[in-house]
């Protein structure tokens, strides 16, 4: 199995980056390409060997490996869709609607339906960590899905109120209406 890499990226694209290792060019699947810049790097990696070909899918942090590596353990989820699923939302995040047993959020998520989200709350709840360094405070946990359903309503797309969630400052301290509030300035900027 291929771990990591450590190499140059060369190349980003829509699903792909291209890195350059000792002058092999590695094409790594990722969901967020837009976390990567170009020099120098260190990726996270899955090795999928199929009938009909290999494929790499990268990650910038060990959590989002880690994560992904639980996901394709759930029956039903493979390598894209898990891609896709951490594309849509942070690792906190979904490891907070996992924890919660939150299935309208895990909906909203791409190619998950009501089979599926209740598939990973049944084999992931339990399982996962937080990222301590990224997660405010449990009553952020609490809290989130009230103030994405009540986003979802004004018709902000997943990714817009994942960025202002992990932004608000002092979760623990403030009212639910007070932080929606707050995403709601942000999100019109």
């Amino acid at each position: 199995m291929i771990n990591f890499l450590k190499g140059d990226v060369v190349g980003i694209n829509s699903d792909y980056i291209l890195v350059d290792v000792n002058g092999i060019g590695f094409q790594i699947n990722v969901s967020r390409p837009q976390d990567f810049t170009y020099g120098n790097d260190l990726i996270y990696t899955y090795f999928q060997v199929k009938e009909d070909g290999f494929s790499l899918y990268g990650f910038k942090t060990k959590q989002e490996q880690d994560l992904f590596n639980e996901l394709i353990s759930v029956s039903g989820i493979g390598p894209k869709t898990a891609c896709a699923i951490l594309g849509a939302t942070t690792p906190n995040n979904l490891i907070t609607a996992i924890e919660l047993g939150n299935v309208a959020f895990l909906k909203k998520l791409p190619t998950i339906g009501p089979k599926a989200a209740s598939q990973i709350i049944l084999d992931l709840k339990g399982r996962l960590v937080h990222d301590d360094k990224n997660n405010s405070s449990a009553k952020k946990s609490e809290v989130y899905s009230d103030v994405y359903d009540a986003l979802r309503q004004f018709g902000f797309k997943v990714t817009e109120i994942d960025s202002v969630i992990n932004k608000i400052t002092n979760i623990e301290q403030k009212e639910t209406k007070t932080i929606i509030k707050e995403c709601l300035q942000m999100l019109r900027k």
